[in-house]
């Protein structure tokens, strides 16, 4: 019979993919657990209106837009000094 995997481990896992800075298959080799489980834990998980893996996937979204736009940004005003050099 396999190791049964703690509630609370469930809820660290399950709380790293909500934040979505980590993949799901690096989450579990880092934990050592079968990325269909934690697959099957998502989608058993609901968050708001959507599942669990869609809000993660939102926010690694959401943080590479800010990231390109804050380096457009920068590209922007360093085109503006130079124009005014």
């Amino acid at each position: 019979m396999p190791n049964a995997i703690s509630n609370e481990l469930k809820q660290q896992i399950l709380g790293r993919v909500s934040e979505g800075k980590t993949t799901v298959v690096e989450i579990a080799k880092q934990h050592g657990v079968n990325v269909n489980t934690i697959y099957n834990w998502i989608s058993k998980t609901v968050h708001g209106s959507g599942t669990l893996l869609s809000v993660s996937k939102l926010k690694r979204e959401n943080t590479y837009l800010k990231q390109l736009l804050g380096q457009l940004m920068l590209d922007v005003e360093r085109g503006k000094k130079n124009r005014h050099d």
